[in-house]
């Protein structure tokens, strides 16, 4: 298969294209899940991340959460998180996340977290018990849960495929030859393992993501998806790459609406379930859709 080759390589402090400004979330239902968000002072990550979909997603039901502290062990060349020595972990966490579920009347709620290699578990136990207390609180609720990869460590994967969330995703983010580089403490191989150990232990759905405009290859995007559909991933997303801060790895290439097309088309044709490819689509794009 073939596909455009990628020479929109940007000069320094480009604008963003047109296809990447977004309009103000608006909409009844955006403004009153805003209004809960603010009373309550309740943790999304769509609005401390400043999602572009927020407004479409909240919308429909779907929102996303952070578990286990604001501060990563990692350093991700990509990533906003801030790293450092995460704080003690919130025992009571489980029950908060619940309870902002049930207040925002979420349909769909999406788990995420930064990475605690601090941890013996690596926050898989908390991962586990905040499952079952979104569903003991929420019992109408879907679940994705976008897990870090727990150094492939199976049994604390184990703890995550025992609560059944309808969907259990792991982002690749990028192409193998630039793993090192954006994901410092990661290893591409390592994420493949952990989507295929997820599937053959008899999780239902799975996902992963992937980031465009860190100066891959189409044939390397194309590689990528290859090897995910090999790992018997079943959703997948790929989303622009921007930059967070100046610190963070610059955007080479803004990929046209043209290039994500065509990715989308190649993805159904090797054989994903679901394919969500477009400049603004983040890992939980339209996830309500991915449990059927």
């Amino acid at each position: 298969m073939e596909t455009k080759t990628a020479s929109n390589i940007l000069p320094e402090r480009q604008a963003k294209p047109k296809w990447l400004k977004v309009k103000l979330p608006t909409g009844k239902k955006y403004t009153e899940l805003r209004g809960l968000v603010d009373k309550y002072n309740l943790n999304t990550i769509c609005a401390s991340g400043s999602c572009p979909n927020m407004g479409e997603c909240w919308g429909e039901g779907t929102a996303t959460f952070m578990i286990l502290g604001n501060i990563c062990t990692r350093s991700c060349g990509f990533c906003g998180v801030k790293t450092g020595r995460p704080e003690t972990v919130d025992w009571d966490e489980p029950e908060k996340v619940a309870r902002s579920i049930k207040i925002m009347g979420i349909k769909h709620a999406v788990l995420t977290s930064v990475d605690r290699d601090d941890l013996k578990d690596m926050g898989s136990i908390m991962w586990s018990e905040t499952v079952k207390a979104v569903r003991r609180m929420n019992p109408e609720t879907t679940m994705e849960t976008l897990i870090p990869d727990f150094q492939g460590i199976t049994k604390h994967i184990d703890r995550i495929i025992d609560v059944a969330p309808e969907v259990v995703s792991h982002n690749i983010e990028t192409v193998r030859r630039l793993t090192r580089e954006v994901r410092i403490q990661a290893k591409y191989d390592k994420s493949l393992e952990v989507l295929n150990y997820l599937k053959n232990s008899g999780q239902r759905r799975t996902k992963s993501g992937i980031m465009l405009g860190l100066g891959e290859k189409p044939e390397e995007v194309i590689q990528t998806l290859e090897d995910l559909r090999e790992n018997q991933v079943d959703v997948v997303t790929i989303g622009q790459y921007l930059q967070p801060s100046k610190k963070h790895l610059p955007v080479k290439q803004f990929i046209t609406p043209d290039q994500f097309h065509e990715y989308e088309t190649i993805g159904k044709e090797l054989g994903f379930r679901h394919v969500e490819s477009s400049a603004l689509v983040r890992s939980s794009y339209k996830a309500q859709k991915h449990i059927n």
